[in-house]
């Protein structure tokens, strides 16, 4: 889950809107990792932390904290049904996870430097031999070329692993400017075969529909 969708609106409502729509899927007998991200919110604790002349290490830490404000809120926010697994080595946040996973939903952030959450969403999916990896953002799909400066861009509704990974190269992999997706991520997940639904996860909706296979976003497999 995009930390922007939690913090572009930080507010209680906001939080219980997304964890609503977590334990409707629980109860539906659904085994359930959430990995949460940074957000808008990191990105300005990076920006300063630049400003002091930290290098890219130390703003990847802070991007790792800053996964940990918007998980541990977010658990809260689901209450009893949740377990936090909160920062650690990622080794280490693996068998927690290995332990609770199925007994609660799983809620986690980012926890080894050098990549994004969306690597430790990746390796929790192997882990639990998922059956599908959902990233919720705040695009609605895979492009072709940015669609904010390319108005002639293509939207895919399927497309394979290999030119997924084509399209992450084109954009900066370090702290903060993780776009689309982490490229370690993405290559694990081509590698293990587990499919990955990118979808606007402002329409909560399509987080449902996502597991529902009737979405708006774009399925690479």
């Amino acid at each position: 889950m995009s930390g922007s969708l939690l913090t572009n609106e930080l507010t209680l409502q906001n939080f219980q809107n997304y964890s609503d729509i977590i334990k409707s899927l629980w109860k539906k007998g659904h085994k359930i990792i959430v990995t949460v991200g940074g957000g808008s919110v990191c990105r300005q604790y990076q920006r300063v932390a630049k400003e002091a002349g930290a290098d890219d290490d130390k703003l990847d830490f802070i991007g790792i904290m800053s996964t940990h404000l918007n998980a541990s809120t977010f658990a809260y926010a689901i209450g009893d049904d949740a377990y936090l697994v909160k920062w650690k080595p990622l080794k280490q946040a693996m068998e927690e996870v290995e332990e609770h996973f199925g007994k609660k939903i799983i809620v986690a952030g980012g926890y080894d430097i050098g990549t994004s959450s969306d690597y430790d969403a990746a390796m929790f999916a192997q882990l639990a031999n998922a059956d599908i990896v959902i990233n919720a953002t705040n695009i609605d799909g895979v492009y072709s070329d940015d669609p904010r400066k390319n108005p002639d861009a293509k939207k895919y509704g399927k497309i394979g692993y290999k030119e997924f990974i084509e399209i992450i190269k084109k954009n900066a992999q370090k702290p903060g400017e993780y776009r689309l997706f982490d490229l370690k991520g993405a290559e694990l997940l081509k590698k293990i075969g587990t499919k990955l639904v990118i979808v606007d996860g402002r329409d909560r909706q399509e987080i449902i529909n996502a597991v529902e296979g009737k979405h708006n976003g774009t399925v690479i497999s």
